[in-house]
């Protein structure tokens, strides 16, 4: 049996199932993210309950606390926090060298870096990373990968896909958890000639899928819509495709037109502990004055905990009186919003209606922009 089939398409979007140890996930997939083995005041039934099939854990943190030996030792990440489902980890590389003022150098055998924990000098390497990974018990593990910022030098990002290479090559041989797919992460930024070449290095290799690393880094919107669009066809057709990084409404419908099967962001959870709420009404800021005597809910015809029982007036209040349960509820609620519509795009591409569906979402996410400003 194959870990990942294409069930439908409809132009360049896909609907798929990737098959994990763990269990099924239905693609397109949003992955919430759980970056110290919870996804922000949420709990595993929760997650469940929201529709969410496979969430992400972050290598780097967990390595340093609570350890990835103690999680072994506790039977493994999903035992740990008590998830039962698919959990994939990134490889750390992400979090090394977007904390560049902690970074102390990169040669061809690894990086040494600060902690940000305690400040003392560690040393990642692919060995360590898989390491790591198989610790956790992952059922989708990444490979370690330089990840520059937009803007940087071409010399700079050409050595960063020249390096990336070489330490998926070292990774691919390390030992993994049982089950655990490995899928290799290309770079090159927006330049398309090192963007090919890093695909043809790793494709060439083997993974069980490939992420496209190195986008919504800094780039423009267009830029990196642009380089979706031509890179994600050059991976292999019956591999999952995934995009790091991206969770806003308007973004994940764009990837997943141009392509790609699997995406996380913060955004959801982190929006939340603002007072923000995702809504077909545009993000709503629950701190304004305005929702004070409003009885509605956050997002008519939504089925989550904070539609279903609360209005927007009591939730202003929670998140103006600093109170977790109203963080909680917008969590929640964000959750929904993305898994929803992300779920709504597979049911559209099966239908082979995706076009449409896309155009009604985006004119509808327009139109409450366009209100909110008028009346703002």
């Amino acid at each position: 049996m194959t870990h990942f089939d294409v069930t439908a398409r409809d132009g360049e979007a896909r609907a798929g199932v990737l098959r994990t140890a763990h269990g099924d996930v239905p693609t397109p997939a949003f992955m919430p993210v759980g970056t110290k083995g919870t996804v922000k005041s949420v709990d595993p039934d929760e997650l469940r309950a929201l529709g969410a099939s496979i969430v992400l854990g972050n290598t780097y943190h967990l390595h340093f606390r609570p350890g990835d030996e103690l999680v072994a030792e506790l039977g493994g990440l999903h035992a740990f926090m008590g998830w039962d489902g698919p959990i994939l980890t990134d490889s750390g590389g992400f979090q090394v060298f977007s904390l560049r003022d902690t970074l102390l150098a990169v040669d061809d055998d690894g990086v040494t870096f600060r902690s940000v924990y305690d400040g003392s000098a560690t040393r990642f390497t692919p060995e360590l990373a898989a390491r790591i990974q198989a610790n956790l018990g992952s059922d989708v593990a990444m490979c370690l990968d330089i990840c520059p910022p937009a803007g940087v030098p071409r010399a700079e990002l050409a050595e960063a896909v020249r390096r990336t290479t070489s330490w998926a090559a070292r990774q691919r041989h390390e030992r993994r958890a049982r089950g655990q797919l490995l899928l290799g992460i290309t770079q090159g930024g927006a330049d398309e000639e090192l963007r090919r070449r890093s695909i043809a290095e790793l494709v060439e290799l083997g993974f069980d899928g490939y992420a496209l690393g190195g986008l919504a880094v800094g780039e423009s919107r267009h830029e990196m819509f642009d380089a979706v669009e031509w890179a994600a066809p050059l991976l292999p057709p019956d591999q999952p495709r995934y995009l790091m990084g991206i969770g806003d409404p308007e973004g994940v419908l764009e990837v997943i037109e141009r392509g790609v099967d699997m995406f996380d962001c913060v955004l959801p959870t982190r929006t939340a502990r603002t007072g923000s709420a995702l809504t077909w009404q545009g993000r709503l800021n629950l701190r304004n004055a305005r929702f004070q005597r409003d009885p509605r809910p956050v997002d008519e015809g939504c089925g989550c905990p904070a539609c279903t029982r609360f209005s927007r007036a009591y939730l202003r209040h929670l998140v103006n009186q600093q109170e977790l349960l109203g963080l909680r509820l917008l969590s929640l609620h964000n959750l929904r919003f993305l898994i929803e519509l992300t779920a709504g795009a597979r049911a559209a591409i099966e239908r082979g209606a995706f076009a449409a569906f896309k155009a009604d979402a985006l004119a509808r996410l327009a139109r409450a922009h366009e209100e909110a400003t008028w009346t703002s």
